[in-house]
């Protein structure tokens, strides 16, 4: 219920617009194209989230909301695990177990994340509230992921246009975290733009690229911005109030969001081949290229040069020789060196941190801040790479690009055959296969409820 405060707050007439699309967006508004683009993250950031139960990260969180969150009377269901924690602790437990295996989707300009919190938070209303648990349908649950996108992706493009450093996921999709409470709780329009409000002031504005430099389990925030966000909502249903958010409603900020429900910043989401940071991924491509074309060995190879963007280069500068899988994603050296050993990077390498073969590899690779590619840089990530074999001959790659982007997709069947590595190793198959088919029959009239079981129940 609106304190008499929030009463006398009403919207100014520029971002009216903004708190209609949180309340009234409907699967029936959305092209056929988003609603299966909306599949298409939802399927990922399971297989993801699958990937992610078994790491330190993960589990170190989900002890801890069982621990100190886990009181009052909303609770939910954490993803993947089972036991219930207060709203704001299930979805800080699910987006760092997502946030933990950095292979989730992301958009180019906001330089992070926006599903890692979406998924979460949304899970946390929904299994928090047993009415809308058992009537919520695939049709709302996918408009309800579409929302979520379309708000974090301009919030954190605002953010990034606004300010000089680059911050963590969890400074921006803490607003989509509350816009879905907004919506679900449900709240009035005056609620809602004081939950995006307090949802903005308290986001983690973690800057991102320290973590990137000197890699540890803080990661992208996006665990603290689902928490912000659920709490944020729960603020507002019951008085408080906040500032209006800047990247809603300051100055050029406005013109981000006058087209939503028209054009669909979810679409422009790319998905990640690999399991490690976006910035790394352009010189993966280019060493797998090198290797498919001249199939050498990698015993073979006594140079490694890789020319990029300056924030790709300064990946794991702080930390040279990963000793972690949390260390390793934030790599530029070692999943080059992981690529040529294994002709791929997937969630095993990631335990290989210690294999002799990578080790000597990434202590060959060269690194070079390539001025051109660095003025390209958020809109387009590149890279180049040379191989110098025992034979003397010198391999150039080119300039590579990561698969995944808008314009460089990932296939219906690559992005499948990824949930399938990703998942049935920890889910098992038969639970991995029921998940992915439920995801594909998310629709109008088709329940959604037996889907929530099987992703809040725990894995053995």
């Amino acid at each position: 219920m609106s304190g008499p405060s929030m009463r006398r707050t009403v919207p100014r007439e520029d971002v009216t617009s903004v708190m209609a699309f949180v309340r009234e967006c409907s699967f029936d508004a959305l092209p056929a194209d988003v609603a299966a683009q909306a599949r298409r993250c939802l399927l990922d950031l399971i297989g993801v989230a699958a990937a992610g139960l078994h790491t330190q990260p993960s589990a170190i969180m989900r002890r801890y909301a069982a621990d100190q969150m886990a009181g009052g009377r909303r609770v939910a269901r954490m993803l993947f695990d089972g036991r219930k924690a207060g709203l704001a602790g299930a979805a800080l437990a699910g987006a760092t177990t997502i946030d933990a295996f950095d292979a989730h989707d992301g958009h180019p300009l906001t330089k992070g994340h926006a599903g890692a919190a979406v998924l979460p938070a949304l899970l946390a209303y929904v299994d928090g509230d047993p009415v809308r648990q058992r009537a919520i349908d695939g049709a709302e649950l996918l408009a309800c992921v579409a929302l979520g996108y379309e708000i974090a992706t301009r919030a954190g493009i605002a953010l990034h246009a606004s300010v000089p450093d680059f911050h963590c996921s969890g400074a921006w999709n803490a607003l989509a975290a509350a816009a879905l409470g907004a919506r679900l709780l449900p709240l009035d329009a005056p609620a809602t733009r004081h939950a995006l409000g307090i949802a903005e002031y308290f986001g983690p504005r973690g800057q991102i690229l320290r973590v990137c430099n000197h890699p540890t389990m803080v990661k992208d925030g996006s665990g603290w911005g689902a928490h912000a966000g659920v709490t944020a909502a729960l603020l507002a249903q019951d008085g408080f109030t906040g500032a209006p958010a800047l990247t809603v409603e300051q100055g050029t900020a406005v013109a981000l969001w006058s087209d939503l429900g028209t054009r669909w910043r979810i679409r422009e989401q790319y998905f990640k081949a690999y399991p490690v940071c976006r910035w790394a991924q352009p010189a993966i491509e280019g060493a797998l290229g090198l290797l498919r074309a001249h199939r050498f060995a990698a015993a073979d190879v006594t140079g490694i040069a890789i020319d990029s963007f300056a924030e790709a280069v300064a990946l794991g500068s702080q930390c040279p020789r990963p000793a972690t899988g949390d260390e390793a994603q934030y790599s530029i050296a070692w999943p080059v060196a992981a690529a040529l050993v294994f002709g791929d990077v997937g969630p095993a390498a990631l335990a290989a941190v210690e294999d002799e073969r990578i080790v000597r590899l990434q202590g060959l690779v060269r690194l070079v801040d390539d001025p051109a590619l660095s003025r390209r840089f958020p809109a387009e990530r590149c890279a180049r790479v040379r191989i110098t074999l025992r034979d003397g001959r010198e391999l150039a790659s080119g300039e590579a690009v990561a698969r995944g982007s808008a314009e460089n997709p990932l296939s219906d069947s690559a992005l499948a055959a990824k949930y399938l590595d990703y998942a049935e190793p920890v889910l098992g198959r038969a639970r991995t296969l029921r998940i992915g088919a439920a995801v594909d029959a998310l629709g109008p009239g088709r329940p959604a409820r037996a889907l929530l079981d099987d992703l809040l129940s725990s894995v053995a």
